[in-house]
């Protein structure tokens, strides 16, 4: 079971804005900047990612309901900085766990499957460098 959204209001306010001046420049802490479906506003969501060859892995540790991942569903793209680098990425595409996994470093994938028992993934396609 994904973490409660009602979760997400503390983390929002508190820890997200602290991330947000770490993420993206090295490890697995991204930055993901999308638009909001409704508002067209710039949003930029804190992440752990991780890029594979040509495709960047996401777990969903809030479950597929997420807004961020409604925002790149509606808007088909998305840009990411990671490793210091800025990446447009496409649509997000659904990958079960036993895909999603063993494509993930051994200490986060111990950590998804428990504690947090993360069962969604999604992969994104990048589109440019």
């Amino acid at each position: 079971m994904p973490m409660p959204l009602r979760a997400t209001a503390p983390v929002r306010r508190v820890l997200n804005p602290l991330m947000l001046r770490v993420a993206g420049r090295f490890g697995w802490l991204v930055v993901l900047e999308h638009v909001g479906r409704r508002t067209g506003t710039v949003r930029r969501t804190p992440l752990m990612a991780f890029r594979r060859g040509d495709t960047v892995l996401v777990a969903l540790t809030y479950g597929p309901g997420v807004a961020w991942l409604r925002n790149v569903e509606a808007a088909g793209r998305c840009r990411m900085l990671l490793g210091g680098r800025v990446l447009t990425l496409g649509a997000p595409v659904a990958v079960p766990p036993d895909e999603a996994l063993p494509r993930l470093p051994a200490p986060v994938r111990a950590l998804l499957r428990r504690p947090i028992r993360c069962r969604d993934f999604v992969a994104l396609p990048v589109t440019a460098r």
